[in-house]
């Protein structure tokens, strides 16, 4: 008895599909459908001893290595930090494939062809090199129609085995922290169980992992052991007194720790960091310490609060900050500089690229406002709450990264006086922003008054600048923060 079988889709799900063993009694026609391919139609004559069809597939488009190409920089390697796709998987042009991380920056790498990934050459927080091969695409070339082929039916893949491979391929959802706080303890997301909405990763989730990997072996009940009371003389010569009631003393048994030690290597911004630090403490530094009277700018900043947020920025203090210091900058250029590695040449900036030291997931990034020096206070709170969301969020890009002249470093968001500065080369100059606080303080009259005071440590370039000119910069950036109306005169 002859069953004819009609079915729409790819070759590879045919074959699958019609591997499957037809009943003698099952009906004489099965439709499968499946979208987005044109209906192919296979006969197969089912008889006691062999079962064979002919088919006429689709001939698959030729495979192309997608490298990775070169990122800028001078970045030979970067790290796979998360998939975007799977084997299988149909991608466009610009369509997501992976994000990558270097020592400088995060970048979401996309495809330069339409295709199907046909394999993946590294796992999660495996090194990538620059010119290697990430993915294999099989590109669509327009559909051409091949020889026809005897067909052997072959076991068919289960319902359980398919819906296994989706799981698996599954793309995880986690914030940047949970992110953060599994590659700190080498814990693979796709091994997580997930309990928040939606399939998310919380934090919790890496938590309980750890704890189920590590164990923690409970000691055993603490028991008390009873001593004997000593044996009574066998002949009294006086009356002996009553022996004091015995105490028990409990033994507590020593708890037994099971943690082990964790080795890992150094990369992506920490890599950075190490590079960067090394070279920053062969400049010999010199500190120099101040106070500065916040007082007139926190009321001038009160009244301009609202106004900015109905422009839709969040105004803080630092866009003054690093107003007056780009203002500064102007009259000691030498602090816009940088000295080459000879130390034979000074290079004086024309632009103002001032820095912000942020504690962001990924460790201490330092993003810098490009030409202050053209912008208003209101134009630097706008950049400034950019580069904020997207260190947050862990998207700052190397053009964010790059090409700063001077840094601040807000410690007092975090709750620090006083510090010790480190420069990043080849920049000459860093200052440290303390915590504000209200302290007693005389006036200009001798009347004791509340006063917003905040501290600044500023450390350079003990080459090629000296302490005067440190102090006399230090003491105009203030001048300008004490008096914020006297940053009108030199606006421009």
């Amino acid at each position: 008895m002859a069953a004819v079988i009609t079915v729409r889709g790819p070759f590879a799900f045919m074959r699958r599909l019609v591997s499957a063993r037809l009943h003698k009694h099952c009906c004489s026609r099965v439709q499968v459908a499946c979208l987005a391919h044109r209906p192919h139609s296979y006969s197969l004559t089912a008889g006691p001893q062999h079962r064979f069809f002919h088919t006429s597939y689709v001939a698959a488009g030729p495979i192309l290595q997608f490298k990775l190409s070169d990122i800028g920089e001078g970045i030979m390697e970067v790290t796979v930090k998360e998939w975007y796709v799977k084997v299988g998987d149909k991608v466009s042009q610009f369509d997501s494939i992976c994000e990558v991380q270097s020592d400088k920056a995060s970048v979401t790498i996309t495809s330069r062809y339409d295709g199907i990934i046909r394999k993946l050459y590294y796992e999660i927080d495996s090194i990538a090199n620059v010119g290697k091969p990430l993915v294999d695409i099989e590109t669509d070339t327009g559909k051409v129609e091949g020889p026809q082929e005897d067909v052997v039916e072959t076991p068919a893949m289960s319902q359980e085995e398919h819906t296994h491979q989706e799981i698996k391929g599954h793309k995880t959802q986690a914030t940047p922290a949970v992110r953060r706080l599994a590659m700190e303890n080498n814990i693979k997301l796709s091994e997580v169980v997930a309990t928040g909405k939606d399939g998310r990763i919380l934090k919790e989730d890496i938590l309980n992992f750890i704890a189920r990997q590590t164990g923690a072996i409970l000691p055993p009940a603490p028991f008390e052991e009873i001593q004997p009371p000593p044996p009574a003389p066998s002949v009294p010569s006086a009356p002996a007194a009553k022996p004091a009631p015995s105490i028990p003393t409990p033994v507590v048994p020593k708890p037994v720790f099971t943690g082990k030690d964790r080795t890992e290597s150094i990369k992506g911004f920490q890599k950075a960091m190490v590079k960067t630090m090394s070279s920053a403490l062969k400049i010999p530094h010199f500190g120099y310490c101040d106070e500065v009277d916040l007082t007139q700018l926190v009321r001038l900043r009160s009244e301009l609060k609202g106004l900015s947020e109905s422009r839709g920025v969040k105004l803080s203090y630092m866009p003054f900050f690093i107003k007056a210091a780009s203002l500064g900058l102007l009259h000691f250029p030498i602090l816009n500089a940088s000295l080459d590695e000879n130390c034979t040449n000074i290079t004086y900036k024309a632009a103002h690229n001032i820095g912000l030291a942020m504690d962001t997931t990924q460790g201490l990034l330092v993003p810098n406002v490009k030409n202050v020096q053209m912008l208003s206070v209101f134009e630097i709170g706008v950049e400034l709450n950019r580069l904020q969301t997207l260190g947050a969020s862990g998207q700052l890009g190397t053009s964010d990264l790059m090409g700063g002249t001077f840094t601040l470093s807000n410690i007092g968001s975090i709750g620090g006086t006083y510090a010790k500065p480190v420069i990043l080369p080849p920049e000459v100059a860093i200052g440290a922003l303390g915590k504000m606080q209200v302290l007693p303080r005389f006036n200009s009259k001798g009347d004791l008054v509340k006063a917003h005071i905040m501290t600044v440590s500023w450390s350079a370039d003990h080459r090629i600048i000296d302490g005067a000119t440190m102090c006399r910069f230090s003491n105009m950036w203030r001048s300008y923060l004490e008096n914020p109306a006297s940053m009108v005169l030199d606006l421009k």
